[in-house]
């Protein structure tokens, strides 16, 4: 019999909240599995998945983007029964190319009475009497045998694979994540999951400045977001009305900080209204006129709400990285613009002071803009797979 046998790594240090974290990572990837055919059976140590061996490939695809998971591999199982082991190793060597091979076996069941090092002797011994034309090598071999003796049964496997790491999505409470059209801010939301936080994502639209083409593009973006959670609630925002005040009656070079001050404003209301506990986004100190410290701390001052930046000592190649091995970079480099560029001044300010800024708004009523504001978002819900309730807003 085969199985996906997958291995916690961080969640084992979890002491008395391990179970929670395990719990929730058995719920995610059943969740994520809810179409295929599986058996998951977890414990404290480990899990594994009983799986239609047509369906392997998509299954391995789906969990390696499932937050939680140290490492994966496919395993033959069978009993502690030494003939049994002795079969089921020669099962899997006997399938694979290889010159030379070495054996590492873990013994965790203490009740099993051969020692790791002798089982190691046992089971290579029955490969060489079984092929003349391999060897041993235990430097440099070309095929890793792992052998896993526990309480329940023996796992005997070769290929291992990376999983996603971090901690299981929803073992954080939720956080809203400013999501823009841009490169950093989809990275962010991926990085807040990572670990562990639930997210929803707020758009801050500006039409007709901005085009149906720019949402369409957030929209992918979340869609590509996705993948690594169960599903993401997408709050569009108009922000037109706002912008268009800011830029109608504030100085240029404030217009930036005024707008972003806006924003947060929002988003504090958004997170009140849709049970968030934090702010998240794709800051990276110092990017760009916004985003130096003492803007960051006149923006910053209009919310007691935390603001996590992950990107925020991460330079643009590293951001344009991760972006690319998640696969949103493509998509945010599509030249469609939203509202944060679209009314860039050719000279904002890098070190705005916030007696300006407070003065700067109180030119108009921003109150009542920010209101009208919540009261109209438009919210979908999106998955990797499922685009029919776009069908509304496009």
């Amino acid at each position: 019999m085969k199985v996906i046998l997958i291995k916690y790594g961080e969640l084992n240090t979890k002491g008395d909240n391990r179970n929670f974290f395990i719990n929730t990572l058995y719920d995610n990837i059943r969740n994520k599995l809810k179409d295929y055919n599986v058996d998951i059976v977890k414990d404290r140590a480990k899990m594994t998945i009983k799986f239609n061996d047509n369906d392997l490939d998509k299954i391995e695809n789906i969990i390696s983007k499932i937050f939680g998971i140290h490492s994966y591999t496919v395993a033959e199982v069978c009993s502690d029964n030494l003939d049994d082991i002795k079969n089921t190793i020669l099962k899997v060597a006997n399938k694979l190319d290889y010159k030379t091979f070495k054996i590492e076996s873990k013994r965790s069941n203490k009740n099993f009475k051969i020692h790791s090092m002798e089982l190691n002797k046992i089971l290579g011994g029955t490969i060489l009497k079984n092929n003349s034309n391999v060897s041993v090598d235990v430097h440099n071999p070309e095929l890793l045998l792992r052998v896993e003796v526990r309480i329940d049964r023996v796992y005997v496997y070769y290929k291992v694979c990376a999983g996603s790491g971090g901690y299981p999505v929803g073992t954080q409470p939720k956080a809203l994540l400013m999501l823009s059209g841009g490169i950093d801010s989809p990275v962010a939301g991926y990085m807040a999951m990572k670990r562990g936080v639930k997210i929803d994502a707020v758009y801050f639209e500006a039409r007709p400045h901005t085009s149906l083409e720019a949402r369409e593009k957030v929209i992918s973006l979340c869609r590509k977001l996705s993948v690594y959670t169960t599903s993401i609630n997408l709050h569009i925002v108009n922000f037109t009305p706002i912008q268009e005040e800011i830029y109608k009656n504030c100085r240029s070079d404030y217009c930036i900080t005024i707008m972003r001050r806006m924003m947060y404003r929002i988003m504090e209301k958004l997170c009140k209204k849709y049970n968030g506990v934090a702010i998240v986004n794709g800051e990276s100190i110092g990017q760009v006129a916004s985003q130096t410290l003492t803007s960051m701390n006149v923006i910053n001052s209009v919310t007691n709400m935390p603001v996590i930046r992950p990107l925020a000592c991460f330079d643009k190649l590293e951001i344009m990285e991760i972006a690319r091995e998640i696969e949103t970079y493509e998509i945010s480099i599509l030249p469609y613009e939203d509202c944060c560029t679209v009314f860039v001044p050719r000279h904002p300010a890098i070190n705005p002071k916030i007696n300006i800024a407070l003065n700067e708004e109180s030119l108009f009523d921003y109150e009542s803009l920010i209101n009208k504001a919540i009261d109209e978002v438009n919210t979908i819900k999106i998955d990797s797979e499922d685009d029919r309730e776009f069908d509304n807003l496009l």
